[in-house]
C-alpha cells in the first residue's frame, strides 16, 4: 500500500496532507524517514511525528453530515471552519466524498472505503444527486428550457440539469448525474443569475432524511 493512502486511512491526514507530511520529515519507516512514493508492507513500523501509528485491520466506516453553511469541507481549513469540527476523533480520519463548497449546505458523505467513493464519484456510475437552490431572482421560462433540454455550455462542457419548480419562480430542485466544480452555480451564472442558497439532500443512495444541520449519522 502506498504511503500517503496508509497514512489516510490511519490518522487524520488526508492523501494531500500525508505527502506534505511526508516531504517535511514527519514520517519514519522503520527508523528510516520516509520518502514520496514509499510502499507500506506487513510488519513495516510507521510513526508520525514520533508516535506510532497503530496499523491494525482497518474498520471501514461512512457516515452522512448535514453540513451548514459556513464549513469547508478539507482538513487544513486555511483559516476556515472545516466540517471535522463537527465530528468526533474516531471520524477525524475518514475523507469527503463529492465535496460542498463553502456556501453550500447539505448532505455530506465521508468514508474511508475507497470502493465505495469510487462507485459514488466516478462518471461511469453516474450517481444521482438532488438539491434545493434558491436564485437571487425569478428564472424566465426560456432559461429553465435551456438548462434542462439542451444544457448550457460551460468551459469544461455542456452542464445539462434537471429542474422542477417549488414555490415560487426563484426557488427549484436540481437532479443532476454529474458533479463538476461548482457546476450548478456557473450554470446559472453563464445565464445572470445568482445562487443565493443551495441544499444537496440526495446522493445516491443516500438521503438527509431528518438529519438536523451540523448532526451526523452512521450509515456503513
Amino acid at each position: 500500500m502506498r504511503l500517503n493512502k496508509f497514512l489516510s486511512l490511519h490518522t487524520s491526514l488526508s492523501r494531500r496532507s500525508a505527502d506534505k507530511a511526508i516531504a517535511d520529515g514527519r514520517i519514519i519507516i522503520n527508523e528510516h524517514p520516509a520518502n514520496l512514493g514509499d510502499q507500506v508492507g506487513q510488519g513495516d513500523v510507521v510513526f508520525l511525528d514520533a508516535q506510532k501509528i497503530n496499523s491494525g485491520a482497518t474498520e471501514l466506516k461512512t457516515i452522512v453530515l448535514n453540513k451548514p453553511t459556513g464549513y469547508v469541507c478539507s482538513k487544513n481549513g486555511q483559516g476556515n471552519k472545516t466540517v471535522y469540527e463537527l465530528l468526533p476523533e474516531e471520524y477525524q480520519h475518514l475523507n469527503c466524498v463529492g465535496r460542498l463548497d463553502k456556501d453550500s449546505s447539505g448532505l455530506l458523505l465521508l468514508t474511508n472505503n475507497g470502493d465505495l467513493a469510487n462507485q459514488l464519484t466516478h462518471p461511469r456510475h453516474q450517481k444521482i444527486k438532488l438539491y434545493v437552490i434558491s436564485l437571487d431572482k425569478p428564472l424566465q421560462p426560456l432559461h429553465q428550457q435551456m438548462i434542462s433540454d439542451y444544457g448550457i455550455n460551460l468551459e469544461d462542457g455542456n452542464s445539462r440539469l434537471i429542474l422542477e419548480k417549488l414555490d415560487n419562480a426563484s426557488s427549484f430542485r436540481v437532479t443532476m448525474h454529474e458533479g463538476r466544480n461548482r457546476q450548478i452555480r456557473r450554470t446559472f451564472s453563464a445565464l445572470g443569475y445568482g445562487v443565493k442558497a443551495l441544499h444537496r439532500t440526495n446522493f445516491g443512495d443516500y438521503s438527509l432524511s431528518t438529519l438536523k444541520p451540523g448532526n451526523y449519522t452512521l450509515v456503513d
